[in-house]
């Protein structure tokens, strides 16, 4: 249980909050590529703040203010030029620093003034990597964006899903570190839905867990599960799958026979509201796909009808089970009245982790997967359970000289944390 004050540390994530401050150290994605294959502008709301992302003529990106600093209006009507984004009011024109490049009319009456050097929009760094285009509004220098594996891997096509999810981000990554939920939520609901459905082939029996376990490791916490009728020789156990802090899930699984791996990458718009992507990678070797050619799709979100039934047909899923456990928790969980069990040692494990990086920042220190050295960006392996390369490599970058052996901190959860 957290007090009001302690959940509020945890999920409030404006400018200024102490959550705000460490989640403003890491690039998210606010965009795919291939939306910009018919559009200039985007519109983003990421950390609070109301912003619109933009691709110039020369094809640089920048990531300004909503409103035009002049008379405010949307910038989202604004106008590309060779370099920055022109307001469709009175054409000043922004840069992707957020200075001023031209002011029309002024500089007509005025042309030695210097009054568009007293005037900015709001700015911050936008790049485009991987297929997808990621904001950082951080101090400088900014970190490199993380090269996780299945950004960087060859051998493998592509797609990126996406959902806005009316909950705070925290709910989404805390079901991240609760393996017990799989044999109730994803197999004995999934049967039931499966049931409604009058769909035999949708049918699942619960396996029951009979052990869990967390490791904390470079990049964040493995979890580990075995299951009845399994031992800890099991890829479960030994591989298990990880969640790399702060916001990221690895894992693996198999789509219509074809086996995968993906990124689930949670992105808090707001306090209420969640960014939640999906970038999958699947086997195949000889194919070309360009990052601006990666399908985008939209997952469903609402997960009852107007009379507040169960939409069955959404529920027929993973990503829909989740979804309604997330949001029905309420826009932002009221952790001051939760229950913790034994089930729930992950979750503790993720709260602490999130305070120590929160202590870290305000103390002046990088937090946990910031890279600045090339050479430790190259290719960061990750593994998951049900990942392919443990049948045979696929799709490693060629001379890539990060492995996986993770670095195990040893750290456990205590059974007096777990107690009321």
């Amino acid at each position: 249980m957290l007090t009001v004050e302690q959940n509020q540390r945890l999920t409030q994530v404006g400018p200024g909050t102490p959550m705000g401050v460490l989640l403003r150290r890491y690039w998210h994605p606010v965009a795919t590529l291939s939306q910009f294959n018919d559009r200039h502008t985007h519109k983003v709301r990421l950390l609070g703040e109301d912003l619109v992302l933009y691709r110039d003529r020369s094809g640089a990106f920048g990531l300004i203010g909503s409103q035009c600093p002049h008379r405010k209006m949307s910038m989202m009507y604004g106008i590309p030029e060779e370099r920055g984004l022109r307001c469709a009011y009175h054409g000043w024109v922004f840069g992707e620093d957020g200075s001023c490049l031209e002011q029309p009319y002024e500089e007509t009456e005025d042309p030695d003034g210097r009054f568009k050097d007293k005037v900015s929009i709001v700015s911050y760094k936008a790049e485009s990597a991987f297929g997808l285009i990621f904001a950082y509004m951080g101090p400088d220098p900014a970190p490199m964006i993380p090269r996780w594996d299945l950004f960087a891997m060859d051998g493998v096509v592509r797609d990126v899903g996406h959902a806005l999810i009316p909950c705070n981000w925290l709910q989404i990554m805390e079901n991240s570190l609760d393996p017990i939920h799989l044999e109730w939520l994803h197999q004995y609901f999934a049967d039931f839905v499966a049931q409604q459905k009058e769909n035999p082939e949708g049918r699942r029996s619960r396996t029951p867990h009979e052990k869990i376990g967390f490791d904390e490791f470079q990049y964040g916490i493995i979890k580990r599960r075995v299951v009845e009728g399994g031992s800890e020789d099991d890829e479960d156990w030994q591989s298990g799958h990880p969640m790399v802090f702060p916001n990221i899930l690895r894992q693996g699984g198999k789509r219509s026979g074809i086996t995968w791996l993906g990124l689930q990458i949670r992105v808090p718009v707001d306090d209420n509201t969640t960014a939640h992507w999906w970038y999958a990678c699947y086997p195949a070797e000889g194919q070309e796909q360009a990052p601006e050619n990666i399908p985008f799709f939209k997952v469903p979100v609402a997960t009852l009808d107007d009379e507040g039934q169960p939409l069955w047909d959404v529920l027929d899923n993973n990503s829909g089970q989740d979804i309604a456990a997330w949001t029905t928790q309420g826009a932002v969980a009221d952790r001051s009245t939760e229950t913790l069990g034994r089930s729930d040692k992950g979750i503790i494990m993720y709260r602490r982790m999130l305070e120590e990086n929160m202590d870290a920042v305000a103390e002046g220190r990088d937090p946990q997967c910031t890279f600045r050295d090339p050479d430790a960006n190259a290719y960061i392996e990750l593994v998951s359970e049900k990942d392919p390369r443990f049948a045979r490599p696929l799709g490693l970058r060629q001379g890539a000289a990060m492995k996986y052996s993770p670095i195990l901190t040893g750290r456990s959860v205590l059974t007096s944390d777990l107690d009321g």
